[in-house]
């Protein structure tokens, strides 16, 4: 066996790819030498994240550099077959994200050249290696479990994207994407288990339509059967309780696999008499999750959660995979192109018995016609977001042409009217925003990045943002309508109002790094205006709710789950809250005001004070015939959590650069300080929603917040939200001490 590290290229760098990285930093004898994707900007930034010199815009400039032994193939399914054969007939080996092809023709032919160039081949069905599946396997190979009468596998776990997108995802461009994207998780432990399924049978439910028109079922329940035993697959992916789980009923016990916490119990049949029994089963089962726990919890608490259930599955199966080719043994049945194949033909069944159910209907579009004279004309930066979205619908509706800068294709804002198109390209590209910019009037920047670190902040918010207005004064844009944050502001101080006037948190480098950002692009925007004429105008939306929306709003509570959550503090104070449709209006408004009124000035988009926190929790359980569990909770505790994290981070895993905690940037969480919204009102002519029965229509139930349609709204619920006399009534909020 050589000594020599094993380079590793990785295809490939979103979101799977920071985990696959991780992993390999862990595994002995493995570098990571290569980064590739078409996106130069994302290929460089995961190289400078993770110290790797080498970046490549082109799987074949990767091949030719001679610098990698092994590829992991990280990019959307639909290129899986090609770019894994690429791969293979180079002589390089792959690793490849499940699933390995969309076809079981496709993966069979992949296995037959990797065994035919005598190459390592493995596909990452990642929840197969976690520790508690090895148990359920022992106990199923020394016949504890029993022969088994029927298994079940679960995959429910809420889909936002479904919701709230992006609707550009691979996964969402045609109904059964999803089911190759998520089945292969539940079908590869049928694969691994059974082999086969016969009688295959498909139901289908809770059918919701993204823009575009694309028709998807949120519910799939499968079933089957094999060698006599029963199975069913569920899929679910509305909101709820999380279940991601396998469960096995044999003649000698219950066993039950929680692959997303890594968790197994065996429930067997007792010694004690019918006094003593039940007790000794409850303990059992206690003892059993209490081992689990405990390990799960040091496990996680030892790599500062580096290794929690998701990041240790990645991180065995990559393991595994790269210990069986520097043994020089065939790759772990559960990572093998044979296993996957089985997995990938198991869907194909699924999908044709369920393709006659499935509806694909796309809206109808038409080429963008040429600019009519005095039409009006809008960039939007951002479009394809949940104001975005909505703002394009509002600015076609007025007449405008609008342009949505993209990096996809912009899934579903294309209208019959032609009054939409979509431009792609780089934020990052000064020619790609001037040629976007082309003859455009208006430019709202509405775009956002989601970092970790404030150096990502700088290079994907901060200097994108300068890029935009540099681009704009080139392009000789009218005016740009730049989107802040009400969070910029200290909002911890319950006897001071903010308005406009109202200058942003005084010490901003201790607030959370969103928040920082926000203001230092401000900042640079009104530097601009200032130093070169820039015609800006900035407007910061409070809490943003409405259809297209989250359940699970961060700027509301810390949430646990669908129905459970921790508010920002006692969350009896008037929240921020403001209509997704209602931000858009302001945002036209503000393109629109003349120069005297809008150019240099800023408008906070706050709705009227109507909800606290926890009138919008008991608003959405009556809604939903839900009991929502919104705890009360002291700042100070978050405070306490997030010191006691900082110093281990510095500590433990020696990190720079992190934000010293700020009780203030807790405290504003709660969004004490009123917020007074005379000034847009008065300037840009805006009205917001204004009765609070059509506002909790149409913001909470109309919202559909749980991806299934609510019930209408309770008789007798009138302003001041009382039902027969009580608060809440039939579902009080919780609360817990």
């Amino acid at each position: 066996m050589s000594s020599t590290p094993i380079k590793v290229g990785l295809l490939g760098a979103g979101y799977i790819a920071k985990w696959h990285a991780n992993a390999l930093r862990r595994v002995n004898g493995v570098d990571v030498t290569a980064i590739c994707d078409v996106s130069s900007d994302a290929a460089g930034q995961l190289a400078d994240e993770f110290g790797v010199k080498d970046r490549f815009t082109s799987l074949d400039e990767m091949l030719s550099s001679n610098h990698v032994d092994c590829i992991h193939v990280l990019t959307p399914p639909q290129f899986h077959a090609d770019v894994t054969k690429q791969i293979l007939e180079t002589g390089c080996a792959a690793f490849v994200e499940k699933p390995f092809t969309l076809s079981a023709d496709q993966s069979r032919s992949l296995e037959v050249l990797a065994r035919q160039k005598e190459i390592a081949l493995g596909i990452n069905h990642n929840f197969l290696m976690l520790p508690s599946y090895d148990r359920l396997k022992r106990d199923l190979i020394s016949g504890a479990i029993g022969a088994i009468d029927s298994f079940e596998a679960n995959w429910q776990f809420p889909l936002a994207p479904l919701r709230s997108g992006p609707f550009g995802l691979w996964m969402l461009r045609q109904p059964e994407n999803i089911l190759f994207e998520i089945g292969p998780h539940l079908f590869a432990f049928v694969a691994d288990i059974f082999g086969d399924l016969d009688h295959v049978d498909v139901s289908l439910r809770h059918l919701i339509e993204i823009p575009g028109g694309i028709q998807h079922y949120q519910t799939w329940q499968i079933s089957g059967e094999a060698g006599g035993t029963a199975i069913t697959i569920n899929l679910s992916l509305i909101e709820g309780h999380d279940n991601r789980s396998v469960r096995l009923r044999g003649l000698g016990g219950l066993a039950t696999y929680d692959f997303a916490q890594d968790t197994y119990c065996l429930e067997r049949a007792g010694f004690q008499d019918i006094i003593v029994g039940p007790v000794a089963a409850q303990l059992s089962l206690a003892g059993q999750a209490l081992r689990s726990g405990t390990i799960n919890a040091a496990r996680q608490l030892a790599s500062l959660n580096e290794l929690s259930p998701y990041g240790l599955s990645i991180t065995r199966a990559v393991d595994s995979f790269y210990s069986s080719i520097k043994g020089g043994k065939p790759v772990d049945r559960r990572l093998s192109p044979s296993l996957a194949t089985n997995a990938t033909a198991l869907i194909e069944k699924a999908l044709a018995k369920a393709r006659p159910q499935l509806q694909t209907t796309t809206s109808a579009t038409t080429a963008v016609s040429s600019k009519p004279e005095n039409q009006k004309t809008a960039l939007v930066i951002g479009g394809t977001g949940f104001i975005g979205r909505v703002l394009v619908t509002a600015l076609a509706d007025e007449g405008y042409a609008v342009r949505v800068f993209s990096r996809g294709s912009g899934s579903g804002l294309l209208r019959e009217d032609g009054r939409v198109s979509v431009v792609t390209g780089s934020l990052k590209s000064d020619d790609c925003l001037i040629s976007a910019m082309d003859g455009v009037d208006t430019v709202f920047h509405l775009a956002k990045a989601t970092e970790s670190s404030w150096q990502g902040y700088l290079d994907n918010d901060i200097a994108v943002t300068r890029r935009i207005g540099e681009a704009c004064l080139m392009a000789g844009v009218a005016r740009l309508v730049y989107t802040g944050t009400i969070d910029s502001y200290d909002a911890s101080q319950p006897d001071r109002p903010i308005t406009e006037q109202t200058p942003f948190d005084h010490d901003l480098e201790r607030r959370n790094l969103y928040a920082r950002s926000k203001a230092a692009c401000e900042r640079v925007l009104e530097e601009l205006a200032s130093t070169k004429g820039l015609a800006l105008t900035i407007v910061r939306p409070g809490i943003v709710i409405g259809k297209g929306g989250p359940l699970q709003h961060w700027g509301i509570a810390m949430w646990r789950g669908a129905t459970a959550c921790k508010l920002w503090g006692h969350g009896r104070n008037k929240m921020p809250f403001v209509l997704v449709e209602d931000v858009a209006d302001g945002l036209v408004l503000a393109a629109q005001a003349d120069d005297k009124i809008a150019k240099g000035q800023s408008f906070n988009l706050i709705g009227d004070p109507m909800l606290s926190a926890r009138d919008y929790f008991a608003e959405i359980g009556l809604a939903n015939d839900v009991s929502m569990r919104a705890r009360p909770t002291p700042i100070w505790t978050y405070f306490i959590t997030d010191v006691v994290k900082y110093w281990a981070k510095r500590i433990l895993a020696k990190r720079k650069g992190l934000t010293k905690p700020s009780f203030r940037d807790w405290l504003s969480r709660a969004q004490l300080s009123p917020f007074q919204n005379e000034t847009s009102k008065k300037m840009l002519g805006w009205q917001p929603e204004a009765d609070r029965t059509r506002f909790i229509q149409r913001g909470i139930v109309d919202a559909a917040l749980f991806g299934i349609a609510p019930k209408s709204m309770p008789p007798g619920v009138g302003d001041n939200g009382i039902i027969d006399g009580k608060i809440g009534a039939p579902h009080e909020l919780k609360e817990s001490a």
